[in-house]
């Protein structure tokens, strides 16, 4: 009798547990799968029950998509559980003769204006010993690959390098009918506006116009437009300096060909030797931390940051191999922390601008289970936006605490991955992807926000 109980019970739930996917099936199809502005898309949609531990529903959760800033869900991971509750800021070393030996870490923090302590900045300016710089193994270049070339004067592409300053941009802006641009080094006749004696050029009477910067170097020109113009950041080339010199030899410097470098000496004043040609083999000793670690990722996921995210993977790569590497730490996790992903992901940077990756919706659900099984819920939902916030501006306005999610948008491809808690009190993990779609990414935004808040509403 008692057996018979059992199977009975056995029975049921797994009637039950069929009856959750159809009815979840019915929603997707509802919501998603049938809406005409997804007719022609790849859509994946994965929803794993995370106390029971099993898929409630899943519809091509094992297919490849490319997931645009999902991405960066695999990058803080990795930067949640490698790089501290502080980020290596700089490392150092003084020498017998007391000349400070620096060394980038590539932290993205550094003279940033969401960052207003500046504790490296501090440790570099109060210095009165002679700074050399010894740069760290960097294996990398300035784009990544498959990022879209003719985007490279765009905020969000932003190079990347050992040693970040100011974020890596150039900001201009039109106050009272002149243009004006920060870091001040790039006041310079050759821009185009800017005399030597830093007289700024007027366009009194004028604010249409734009700035935009040769593809080759550091030459930024305005140019007529049809669009008002208030300000804009522009990537700077990280690797040349930012004049030309004609044949005016004595402006070139030790610093060899590293703008960063020329651009931290105006900033802080001081002349620096640059080991151009040592390549350590070692990181140096010292540590100088900088931010706390969770306050940067925060910023990265709540506005999907591409600059922050590439410069925090190579933090993690240079922490974890002494290299600045994305390859090579990309290749070491999967052979580690991410060995048991269901399919073996084309992984290729930290920010999903690249159209190389290839992730499947099922991967996304092991990488957000694996964060919710190893750190703290509070850590979590501090760093990934909920309803009405951050990227999730304007979605979920009622949901706030019922959601936790990364969204990921390129052209014709959108993703949402993370979490859901129901009224009900279930906690699931979800990946919603869609590729190769027509429709306005607002009208497939909404299509995932009434699947999921179905879901937080009826379970």
């Amino acid at each position: 009798m008692k057996k018979n109980i059992v199977w009975l019970f056995a029975f049921c739930l797994l009637l039950s547990s069929c009856s959750v996917n159809k009815q979840i099936g019915k929603i997707a199809k509802a919501d998603i799968l049938n809406d005409s502005n997804l007719a022609q898309a790849h859509v994946g949609i994965s929803l794993y029950d995370a106390s029971e531990k099993k898929y409630v529903y899943n519809y091509q959760g094992d297919k490849y998509f490319i997931p645009a800033s999902n991405t960066k869900l695999l990058m803080c991971y990795a930067a949640m559980k490698y790089l501290g509750d502080s980020l290596v800021g700089l490392r150092y070393e003084v020498d017998k003769n007391g000349r400070i030996n620096i060394q980038g870490t590539g932290d993205p923090t550094f003279l940033h204006p969401d960052f207003t302590n500046q504790p490296v900045y501090n440790f570099l300016n109060d210095s009165k010993n002679y700074i050399s710089i010894t740069p760290p193994k960097w294996r990398e270049s300035a784009l990544g690959n498959g990022w879209a070339w003719n985007d490279y004067d765009a905020d969000y592409m932003a190079e990347r390098s050992e040693f970040p300053i100011y974020g890596n941009v150039a900001k201009f802006s039109l106050h009272d009918d002149t243009i004006s641009v920060s870091p001040k080094f790039l006041y310079d006749d050759d821009y185009g506006w800017i005399k030597k004696d830093n007289q700024r050029r007027s366009y009194k009477g004028t604010n249409k116009l734009s700035v935009k910067r040769n593809f080759e170097s550091n030459i930024f020109r305005t140019n007529s437009s049809t669009a008002k113009f208030t300000s804009v950041e522009i990537p700077f080339k990280t690797d040349i300096l930012p004049i030309l010199f004609k044949n005016d030899l004595k402006h070139i410097k030790s610093l060899a060909d590293k703008f960063m470098y020329a651009l931290l000496e105006d900033t802080l004043h001081k002349s620096f030797a640059y080991n151009v040609w040592i390549d350590t083999s070692y990181l140096l000793p010292n540590i100088i931390h900088s931010q706390p670690t969770d306050s940067l990722l925060k910023i990265t996921m709540h506005r999907s940051d591409n600059f922050f995210a590439e410069q925090t993977l190579l933090m993690v790569s240079n922490e974890k191999l002494g290299m600045m590497s994305d390859a090579k730490i990309i290749d070491d996790l999967l052979k580690s922390d991410y060995k048991d992903m269901p399919q073996k992901p084309k992984w290729v940077d930290g920010s999903g601008l690249s159209r190389y990756n290839l992730i499947s919706p099922q991967d996304f659900v092991f990488v957000l289970e694996k964060m919710k099984n190893e750190f703290d819920w509070k850590r979590i939902t501090t760093i990934l936006p909920t309803g009405d916030d951050g990227t999730l501006k304007g979605l979920y306005k009622n949901y706030a605490g019922k959601i936790y999610a990364k969204t990921g948008t390129i052209s014709n491809n959108l993703a949402l991955s993370g979490y859901v808690i129901t009224n009900k009190g279930k906690q699931f993990i979800f990946s919603v992807m869609v590729n190769n779609h027509q429709a306005s990414a607002t009208a497939i935004r909404k299509s995932i926000e009434k699947f999921l808040t179905t879901i937080i509403d009826k379970y």
